[in-house]
């Protein structure tokens, strides 16, 4: 851990090496931040340190807006799989009003899971986090592995 209570590491080679401690193939997703600012805020060369911020498994309707916003930024990994999307805070504010509307976009996917309204509140914390650390100027970023 860090002074700042995130652990480090980078986003895709953790993942990559990240134990799921014997459970089932499936959707796993992940928040990170970082101090360096990539070039674009998609399909960026993988990031040197990160340090997690959050961890979701198998809530694909969170994925799926995820996935929207990563094409709407220009994204061209057509599964969106370990490609990851930079969060900023209008697009924490789009997430929120999807989280508290109950409008998260339908998704699913090979070993994807259901979500079923449960994590609304873990959804929420997640926002609140990642708008902190976009208010100690770092970037957060979103990538999921399946």
């Amino acid at each position: 851990m860090t002074a700042t209570g995130y652990a480090a590491r980078s986003p895709v080679s953790s993942i990559n090496n990240k134990n799921n401690m014997g459970e089932t193939m499936g959707l796993d997703m992940y928040a990170y931040v970082t101090d360096k600012t990539p070039a674009t805020a998609v399909d960026f060369r993988e990031t040197e340190k990160c340090e997690e911020l959050h961890y979701w498994r198998k809530h694909p309707n969170l994925h799926g807006w995820m996935q929207q916003l990563y094409e709407a930024k220009g994204g061209q990994n057509p599964e969106f799989n370990l490609a990851a999307v930079v969060l900023e805070s209008g697009d924490l504010e789009k997430l929120e009003q999807a989280i508290m509307e109950n409008e998260l976009p339908e998704t699913s996917g090979c070993f994807f899971g259901d979500s079923d309204g449960s994590e609304c509140d873990d959804d929420l914390e997640f926002v609140a986090k990642a708008r902190a650390a976009i208010g100690e100027g770092k970037t957060v970023l979103y990538v999921a592995w399946w």
